[in-house]
C-alpha cells in the first residue's frame, strides 16, 4: 500500500483572492490569478522524494456559485500543473468536491459525502490509489481539512500561524468566550436563551 499527503488547494499551495465586489477571500476564478506560493514546488517534490503520493483533496464550490465554468476550472488547473511542472514537481492526483449545500447551479445543490469536512474525497483516493491511510497526512488551512484528515484515519496539519495563536491568546489573556457563533443571528439566539 502507499502512503500519501493530502493537501487542500487554495491557501496551501496557491495564495487566496480578495474579491471586493462580494465581500469574500476565495479560490482563484480565472488562470490569471492563479498564483503557486514560491515554496510549493519544492514541497511537493520533497513530499514525492520521500516516498509519499501528493493528492489535492479540496472544496471548490465556484461553479455551483456561479463564479466560474467548468471550462473555466480546467483552465485554472492545466495553469496548476504547469506552474508545478516548470519547478519539476507533479501531483499524483487531484479530486474535488463541487457541491454546495446553497448552490445557485442546482445540479451542484447537494449534500454529499465528499465535501469536507466529511472524508469523502480522502476515502475515494485512498480505494483509487492503494493508499494506507493510518500512513497519510491531509494538510490544510481550515478546520474542515482538520476533520476530513482525522475523519479519514490520517494524522493532519493545520497551516495557518495566526489561528493557533488567536487560540494560545485567549488562554493567556484569559479571554476565552463563553460561546462561539458562526455569525450575529446566532449570537443574538445565544443571548436570549441565557
Amino acid at each position: 500500500m502507499n502512503k500519501a499527503v493530502f493537501l487542500d488547494r487554495d491557501g496551501v499551495i496557491n495564495e487566496l483572492i480578495y474579491y471586493p465586489e462580494h465581500g469574500i477571500v476565495d479560490s482563484p476564478f480565472t488562470p490569471e490569478q492563479f498564483k503557486l506560493f514560491p515554496w510549493a514546488g519544492k514541497s511537493i517534490k520533497k513530499l514525492s522524494k520521500e516516498g509519499y503520493k501528493v493528492v489535492i483533496v479540496s472544496n471548490q464550490p465556484g461553479i455551483a456559485k456561479g463564479y466560474l465554468s467548468r471550462e473555466g476550472f480546467g483552465r485554472i488547473r492545466e495553469k496548476m500543473s504547469l506552474d508545478l511542472e516548470s519547478q519539476g514537481a507533479f501531483l499524483d492526483a487531484e479530486y474535488y468536491c463541487f457541491h454546495h449545500p446553497e448552490a445557485k447551479v442546482k445540479r451542484f445543490k447537494v449534500n454529499c459525502t465528499c465535501r469536507k469536512p466529511e472524508p469523502g474525497l480522502l476515502l475515494k483516493a485512498a480505494e483509487e490509489l492503494d493508499i494506507d491511510l493510518s500512513l497519510s497526512w491531509m494538510i490544510g488551512d481550515g478546520l474542515t481539512d482538520v476533520m476530513a484528515g482525522r475523519r479519514a484515519g490520517c494524522r493532519t496539519i493545520l497551516l495557518g500561524r495566526m489561528k493557533c495563536d488567536l487560540c494560545s491568546l485567549m488562554d493567556e489573556l484569559d479571554a476565552r468566550p463563553d460561546f462561539v457563533a458562526k455569525n450575529l443571528i446566532e449570537a443574538v439566539k445565544l443571548v436570549v436563551k441565557q
